[in-house]
Formats: C-alpha cells, sequence, structure tokens
C-alpha cells in the first residue's frame, strides 16, 4: 500500500477527471431508455448507501476520518463501498448512450481507480477496526454475493 501523502488526491482527482471527460464525450442517456435506467439504477444505490450514512462519517478521499464509524446496515450489510458501485452503475450508462471505445476504456480505468481507492480503505480499516475483519468475511467488495 502506498503511503505516498498525495495519494488519496491523486485517485480522486483521476476520478472526477475520468467522469468529466466520459461526461464530455457523451451523447446524453436522457435519449436511451436503457441508459437512462441504468443510471437510475446506479442513483438509487447511492441514495440508499448514502440513508445509511451520517453525513459527517463520508469521505471522499480514501481516509479515514476521526472518529469515523463502520456502517453495516442497509445496502452495507452486502456490500462494503456501494457509493463507488453506484458511480460504476451510473457511469455505464454513459458507455450505453455513446457505444465508442474511448467511453469503455474510461470506463475501464475509472473501475480500475475506485478498485484503488476500495483497497486503500480497507486497508486503513483493517488497521483501524477489528471488527472490519469481521465485516469483510460476511460482506462482499461491490457486487453482493459475487465479488
Amino acid at each position: 500500500m502506498t503511503k505516498h501523502k498525495y495519494y488519496p488526491q491523486l485517485l480522486v482527482t483521476l476520478q472526477f477527471g475520468i467522469i468529466g471527460v466520459m461526461a464530455i464525450l457523451s451523447k446524453g442517456f436522457f435519449s436511451n431508455l436503457l441508459a437512462l435506467s441504468i443510471f437510475i439504477a446506479g442513483a438509487i444505490l447511492g441514495i440508499w448507501a448514502l440513508t445509511h450514512n451520517r453525513l459527517g462519517n463520508f469521505n471522499i478521499q480514501p481516509n479515514l476520518k476521526e472518529n469515523s464509524t463502520l456502517i453495516t446496515t442497509g445496502i452495507y450489510s452486502h456490500i462494503r463501498h456501494p457509493m463507488y458501485s453506484s458511480v460504476v452503475v451510473m457511469m455505464l450508462a454513459f458507455v450505453i448512450a455513446t457505444p465508442i471505445i474511448m467511453e469503455a476504456l474510461l470506463w475501464t480505468l475509472l473501475i480500475v481507480v475506485l478498485v484503488l481507492k476500495a483497497k486503500r480503505e480497507e486497508y486503513l480499516w483493517t488497521n483501524h477496526n477489528e471488527e472490519y475483519k469481521l465485516y469483510r468475511e460476511k460482506t462482499k467488495l461491490f457486487i453482493p454475493y459475487i465479488l
């Protein structure tokens, strides 16, 4: 695990940079019913996650906030990183709406960045909270019952 102090900021910058480029390249997903449905599903997943996470506990950078608490209710009882899953699903809508190689490559790169963010968080939580080790055994990373 890299300990460079700018690593978390780099990951966040890459994440939002990729999302921005994907949005610029996209023709929009409002005219594509499948893409719009997928985007809405991803948004619902994100909202569900937020309803179980208190505002001060949420962090966009892959760092632990002081006094952060482990959330294990709602979607968190099935997957450990539902917000990242939400982003992946919502951005899949852009790939479907604008099926060009660049969108698919950017989406794949976004997944890599989110996995790196998740792995960093996993490392920090594992070293911070004994309960997290048990939580990891009961839940999946991004997709319930699969991954």
